[in-house]
């Protein structure tokens, strides 16, 4: 569970930078999520030196990494060094959508609408280049969403990145209402028919608004293989009540990453999982693997050391199953 305190941010933190010793080759994604954690917890000079010591190695993420430490620097006095580092990633032109819309969002938040829309603008033409490409990552798909909401501000008419964007989102509130400016707040009201609209649409807009990568908090489901939950359950068999069939699980999945969806919840990830691993991780938790509680801790673990793969895939990406088909033609079919 995503701790709510500066104090609980802080313990998980120091879990994460003790998790990162533990597991060197997870090293990037665990002091990333610590970095984050800091920062939460109001430290952000401490997330800085995180970010520091990342950028001092050969980070497979360096210009995530970049704009996450630019992001920090702002919020703590350092807008020149901000600047210049987002100018930097904007020079170097990111082939991943995460880095250009942290720095957008930066900018977008210190009222640098302008600058933000042409940084969005530039990412649109890197990773968007036909406008009637539909079928994006999600990443991309966020980062239109993004741009169609500083566009909305600042009064610009709608062009072809803007109208993908409206295809592209399934919401029940259109991007047009979620993003008018001058939309009228209701939470003030006695109306229950008004405060049901505006609940709506605040789900609508925290189920949009950050990428999946712009902070490191994923909601991970386990995702066994059909061997490994064999496995699992000829060692365990007490956890057959949470895994029937391998064929429920499969359904159960998807089932729960839409429902997850659908209310609003950003960051979603599969995570795969085996018997060795999971065994591992009971362990240290001096627990038995047999216990059913155990399963979402191992999978938030995992998710933290960089194991998910975002959800949903490109419906012509391979299906997270492993199938061999399309994500259209299997989990992803209606």
């Amino acid at each position: 569970m995503r701790p709510d305190t500066p104090a609980a941010h802080i313990t998980e933190a120091e879990r994460l930078l003790r998790t990162a010793t533990q597991y060197p080759g997870d090293r990037e994604p665990l002091l990333l999520q610590a970095a984050a954690h800091l920062e939460l917890a109001g430290d952000r000079p401490r997330a800085s030196t995180l970010y520091d010591s990342l950028l001092a190695g050969t980070p497979a993420q360096p210009h995530l990494i970049r704009a996450l430490k630019a992001a920090n620097l702002w919020e703590y006095g350092h807008e020149a060094e901000a600047r210049a580092i987002i100018d930097g990633l904007r020079r170097e032109k990111p082939s991943d959508a995460a880095p250009w819309q942290i720095a957008a969002e930066t900018l977008e938040a210190h009222d640098e609408l302008e600058a933000a829309q042409a940084t969005l603008t530039e990412a649109a033409g890197l990773l968007a280049a036909e406008p009637a490409a539909e079928d994006l990552p999600h990443a991309t798909r966020s980062l239109l969403t993004t741009r169609h909401r500083v566009r909305r501000m600042l009064a610009l008419p709608h062009d072809e990145w803007d109208d993908l964007a409206d295809r592209l989102h399934t919401a029940e509130v259109p991007l047009d209402e979620l993003h008018d400016p001058k939309r009228l707040w209701s939470l003030g009201s006695s109306d229950p028919a008004e405060l049901r609209a505006e609940i709506t649409r605040l789900r609508s807009e925290l189920g949009t608004y950050r990428t999946a990568l712009s902070r490191p908090f994923p909601v991970a489901v386990l995702h066994w293989p059909e061997a490994e939950l064999d496995e699992l359950l000829a060692a365990y068999p007490e956890l057959e009540a949470e895994y029937p069939t391998y064929r429920a699980h499969l359904t159960d999945i998807e089932a729960s990453l839409r429902e997850l969806a659908q209310a609003g919840t950003p960051n979603l990830g599969i995570v795969p999982a085996t018997v060795p691993s999971y065994e591992a991780f009971a362990a240290s938790e001096a627990a038995s693997p047999a216990n059913a509680d155990l399963l979402p801790q191992y999978a938030t673990t995992l998710a933290a050391r960089g194991r998910a793969t975002p959800w949903p895939p490109a419906r012509t990406a391979a299906c997270w199953c492993g199938s061999g088909e399309t994500y259209g033609k299997c989990h992803g079919a209606e």
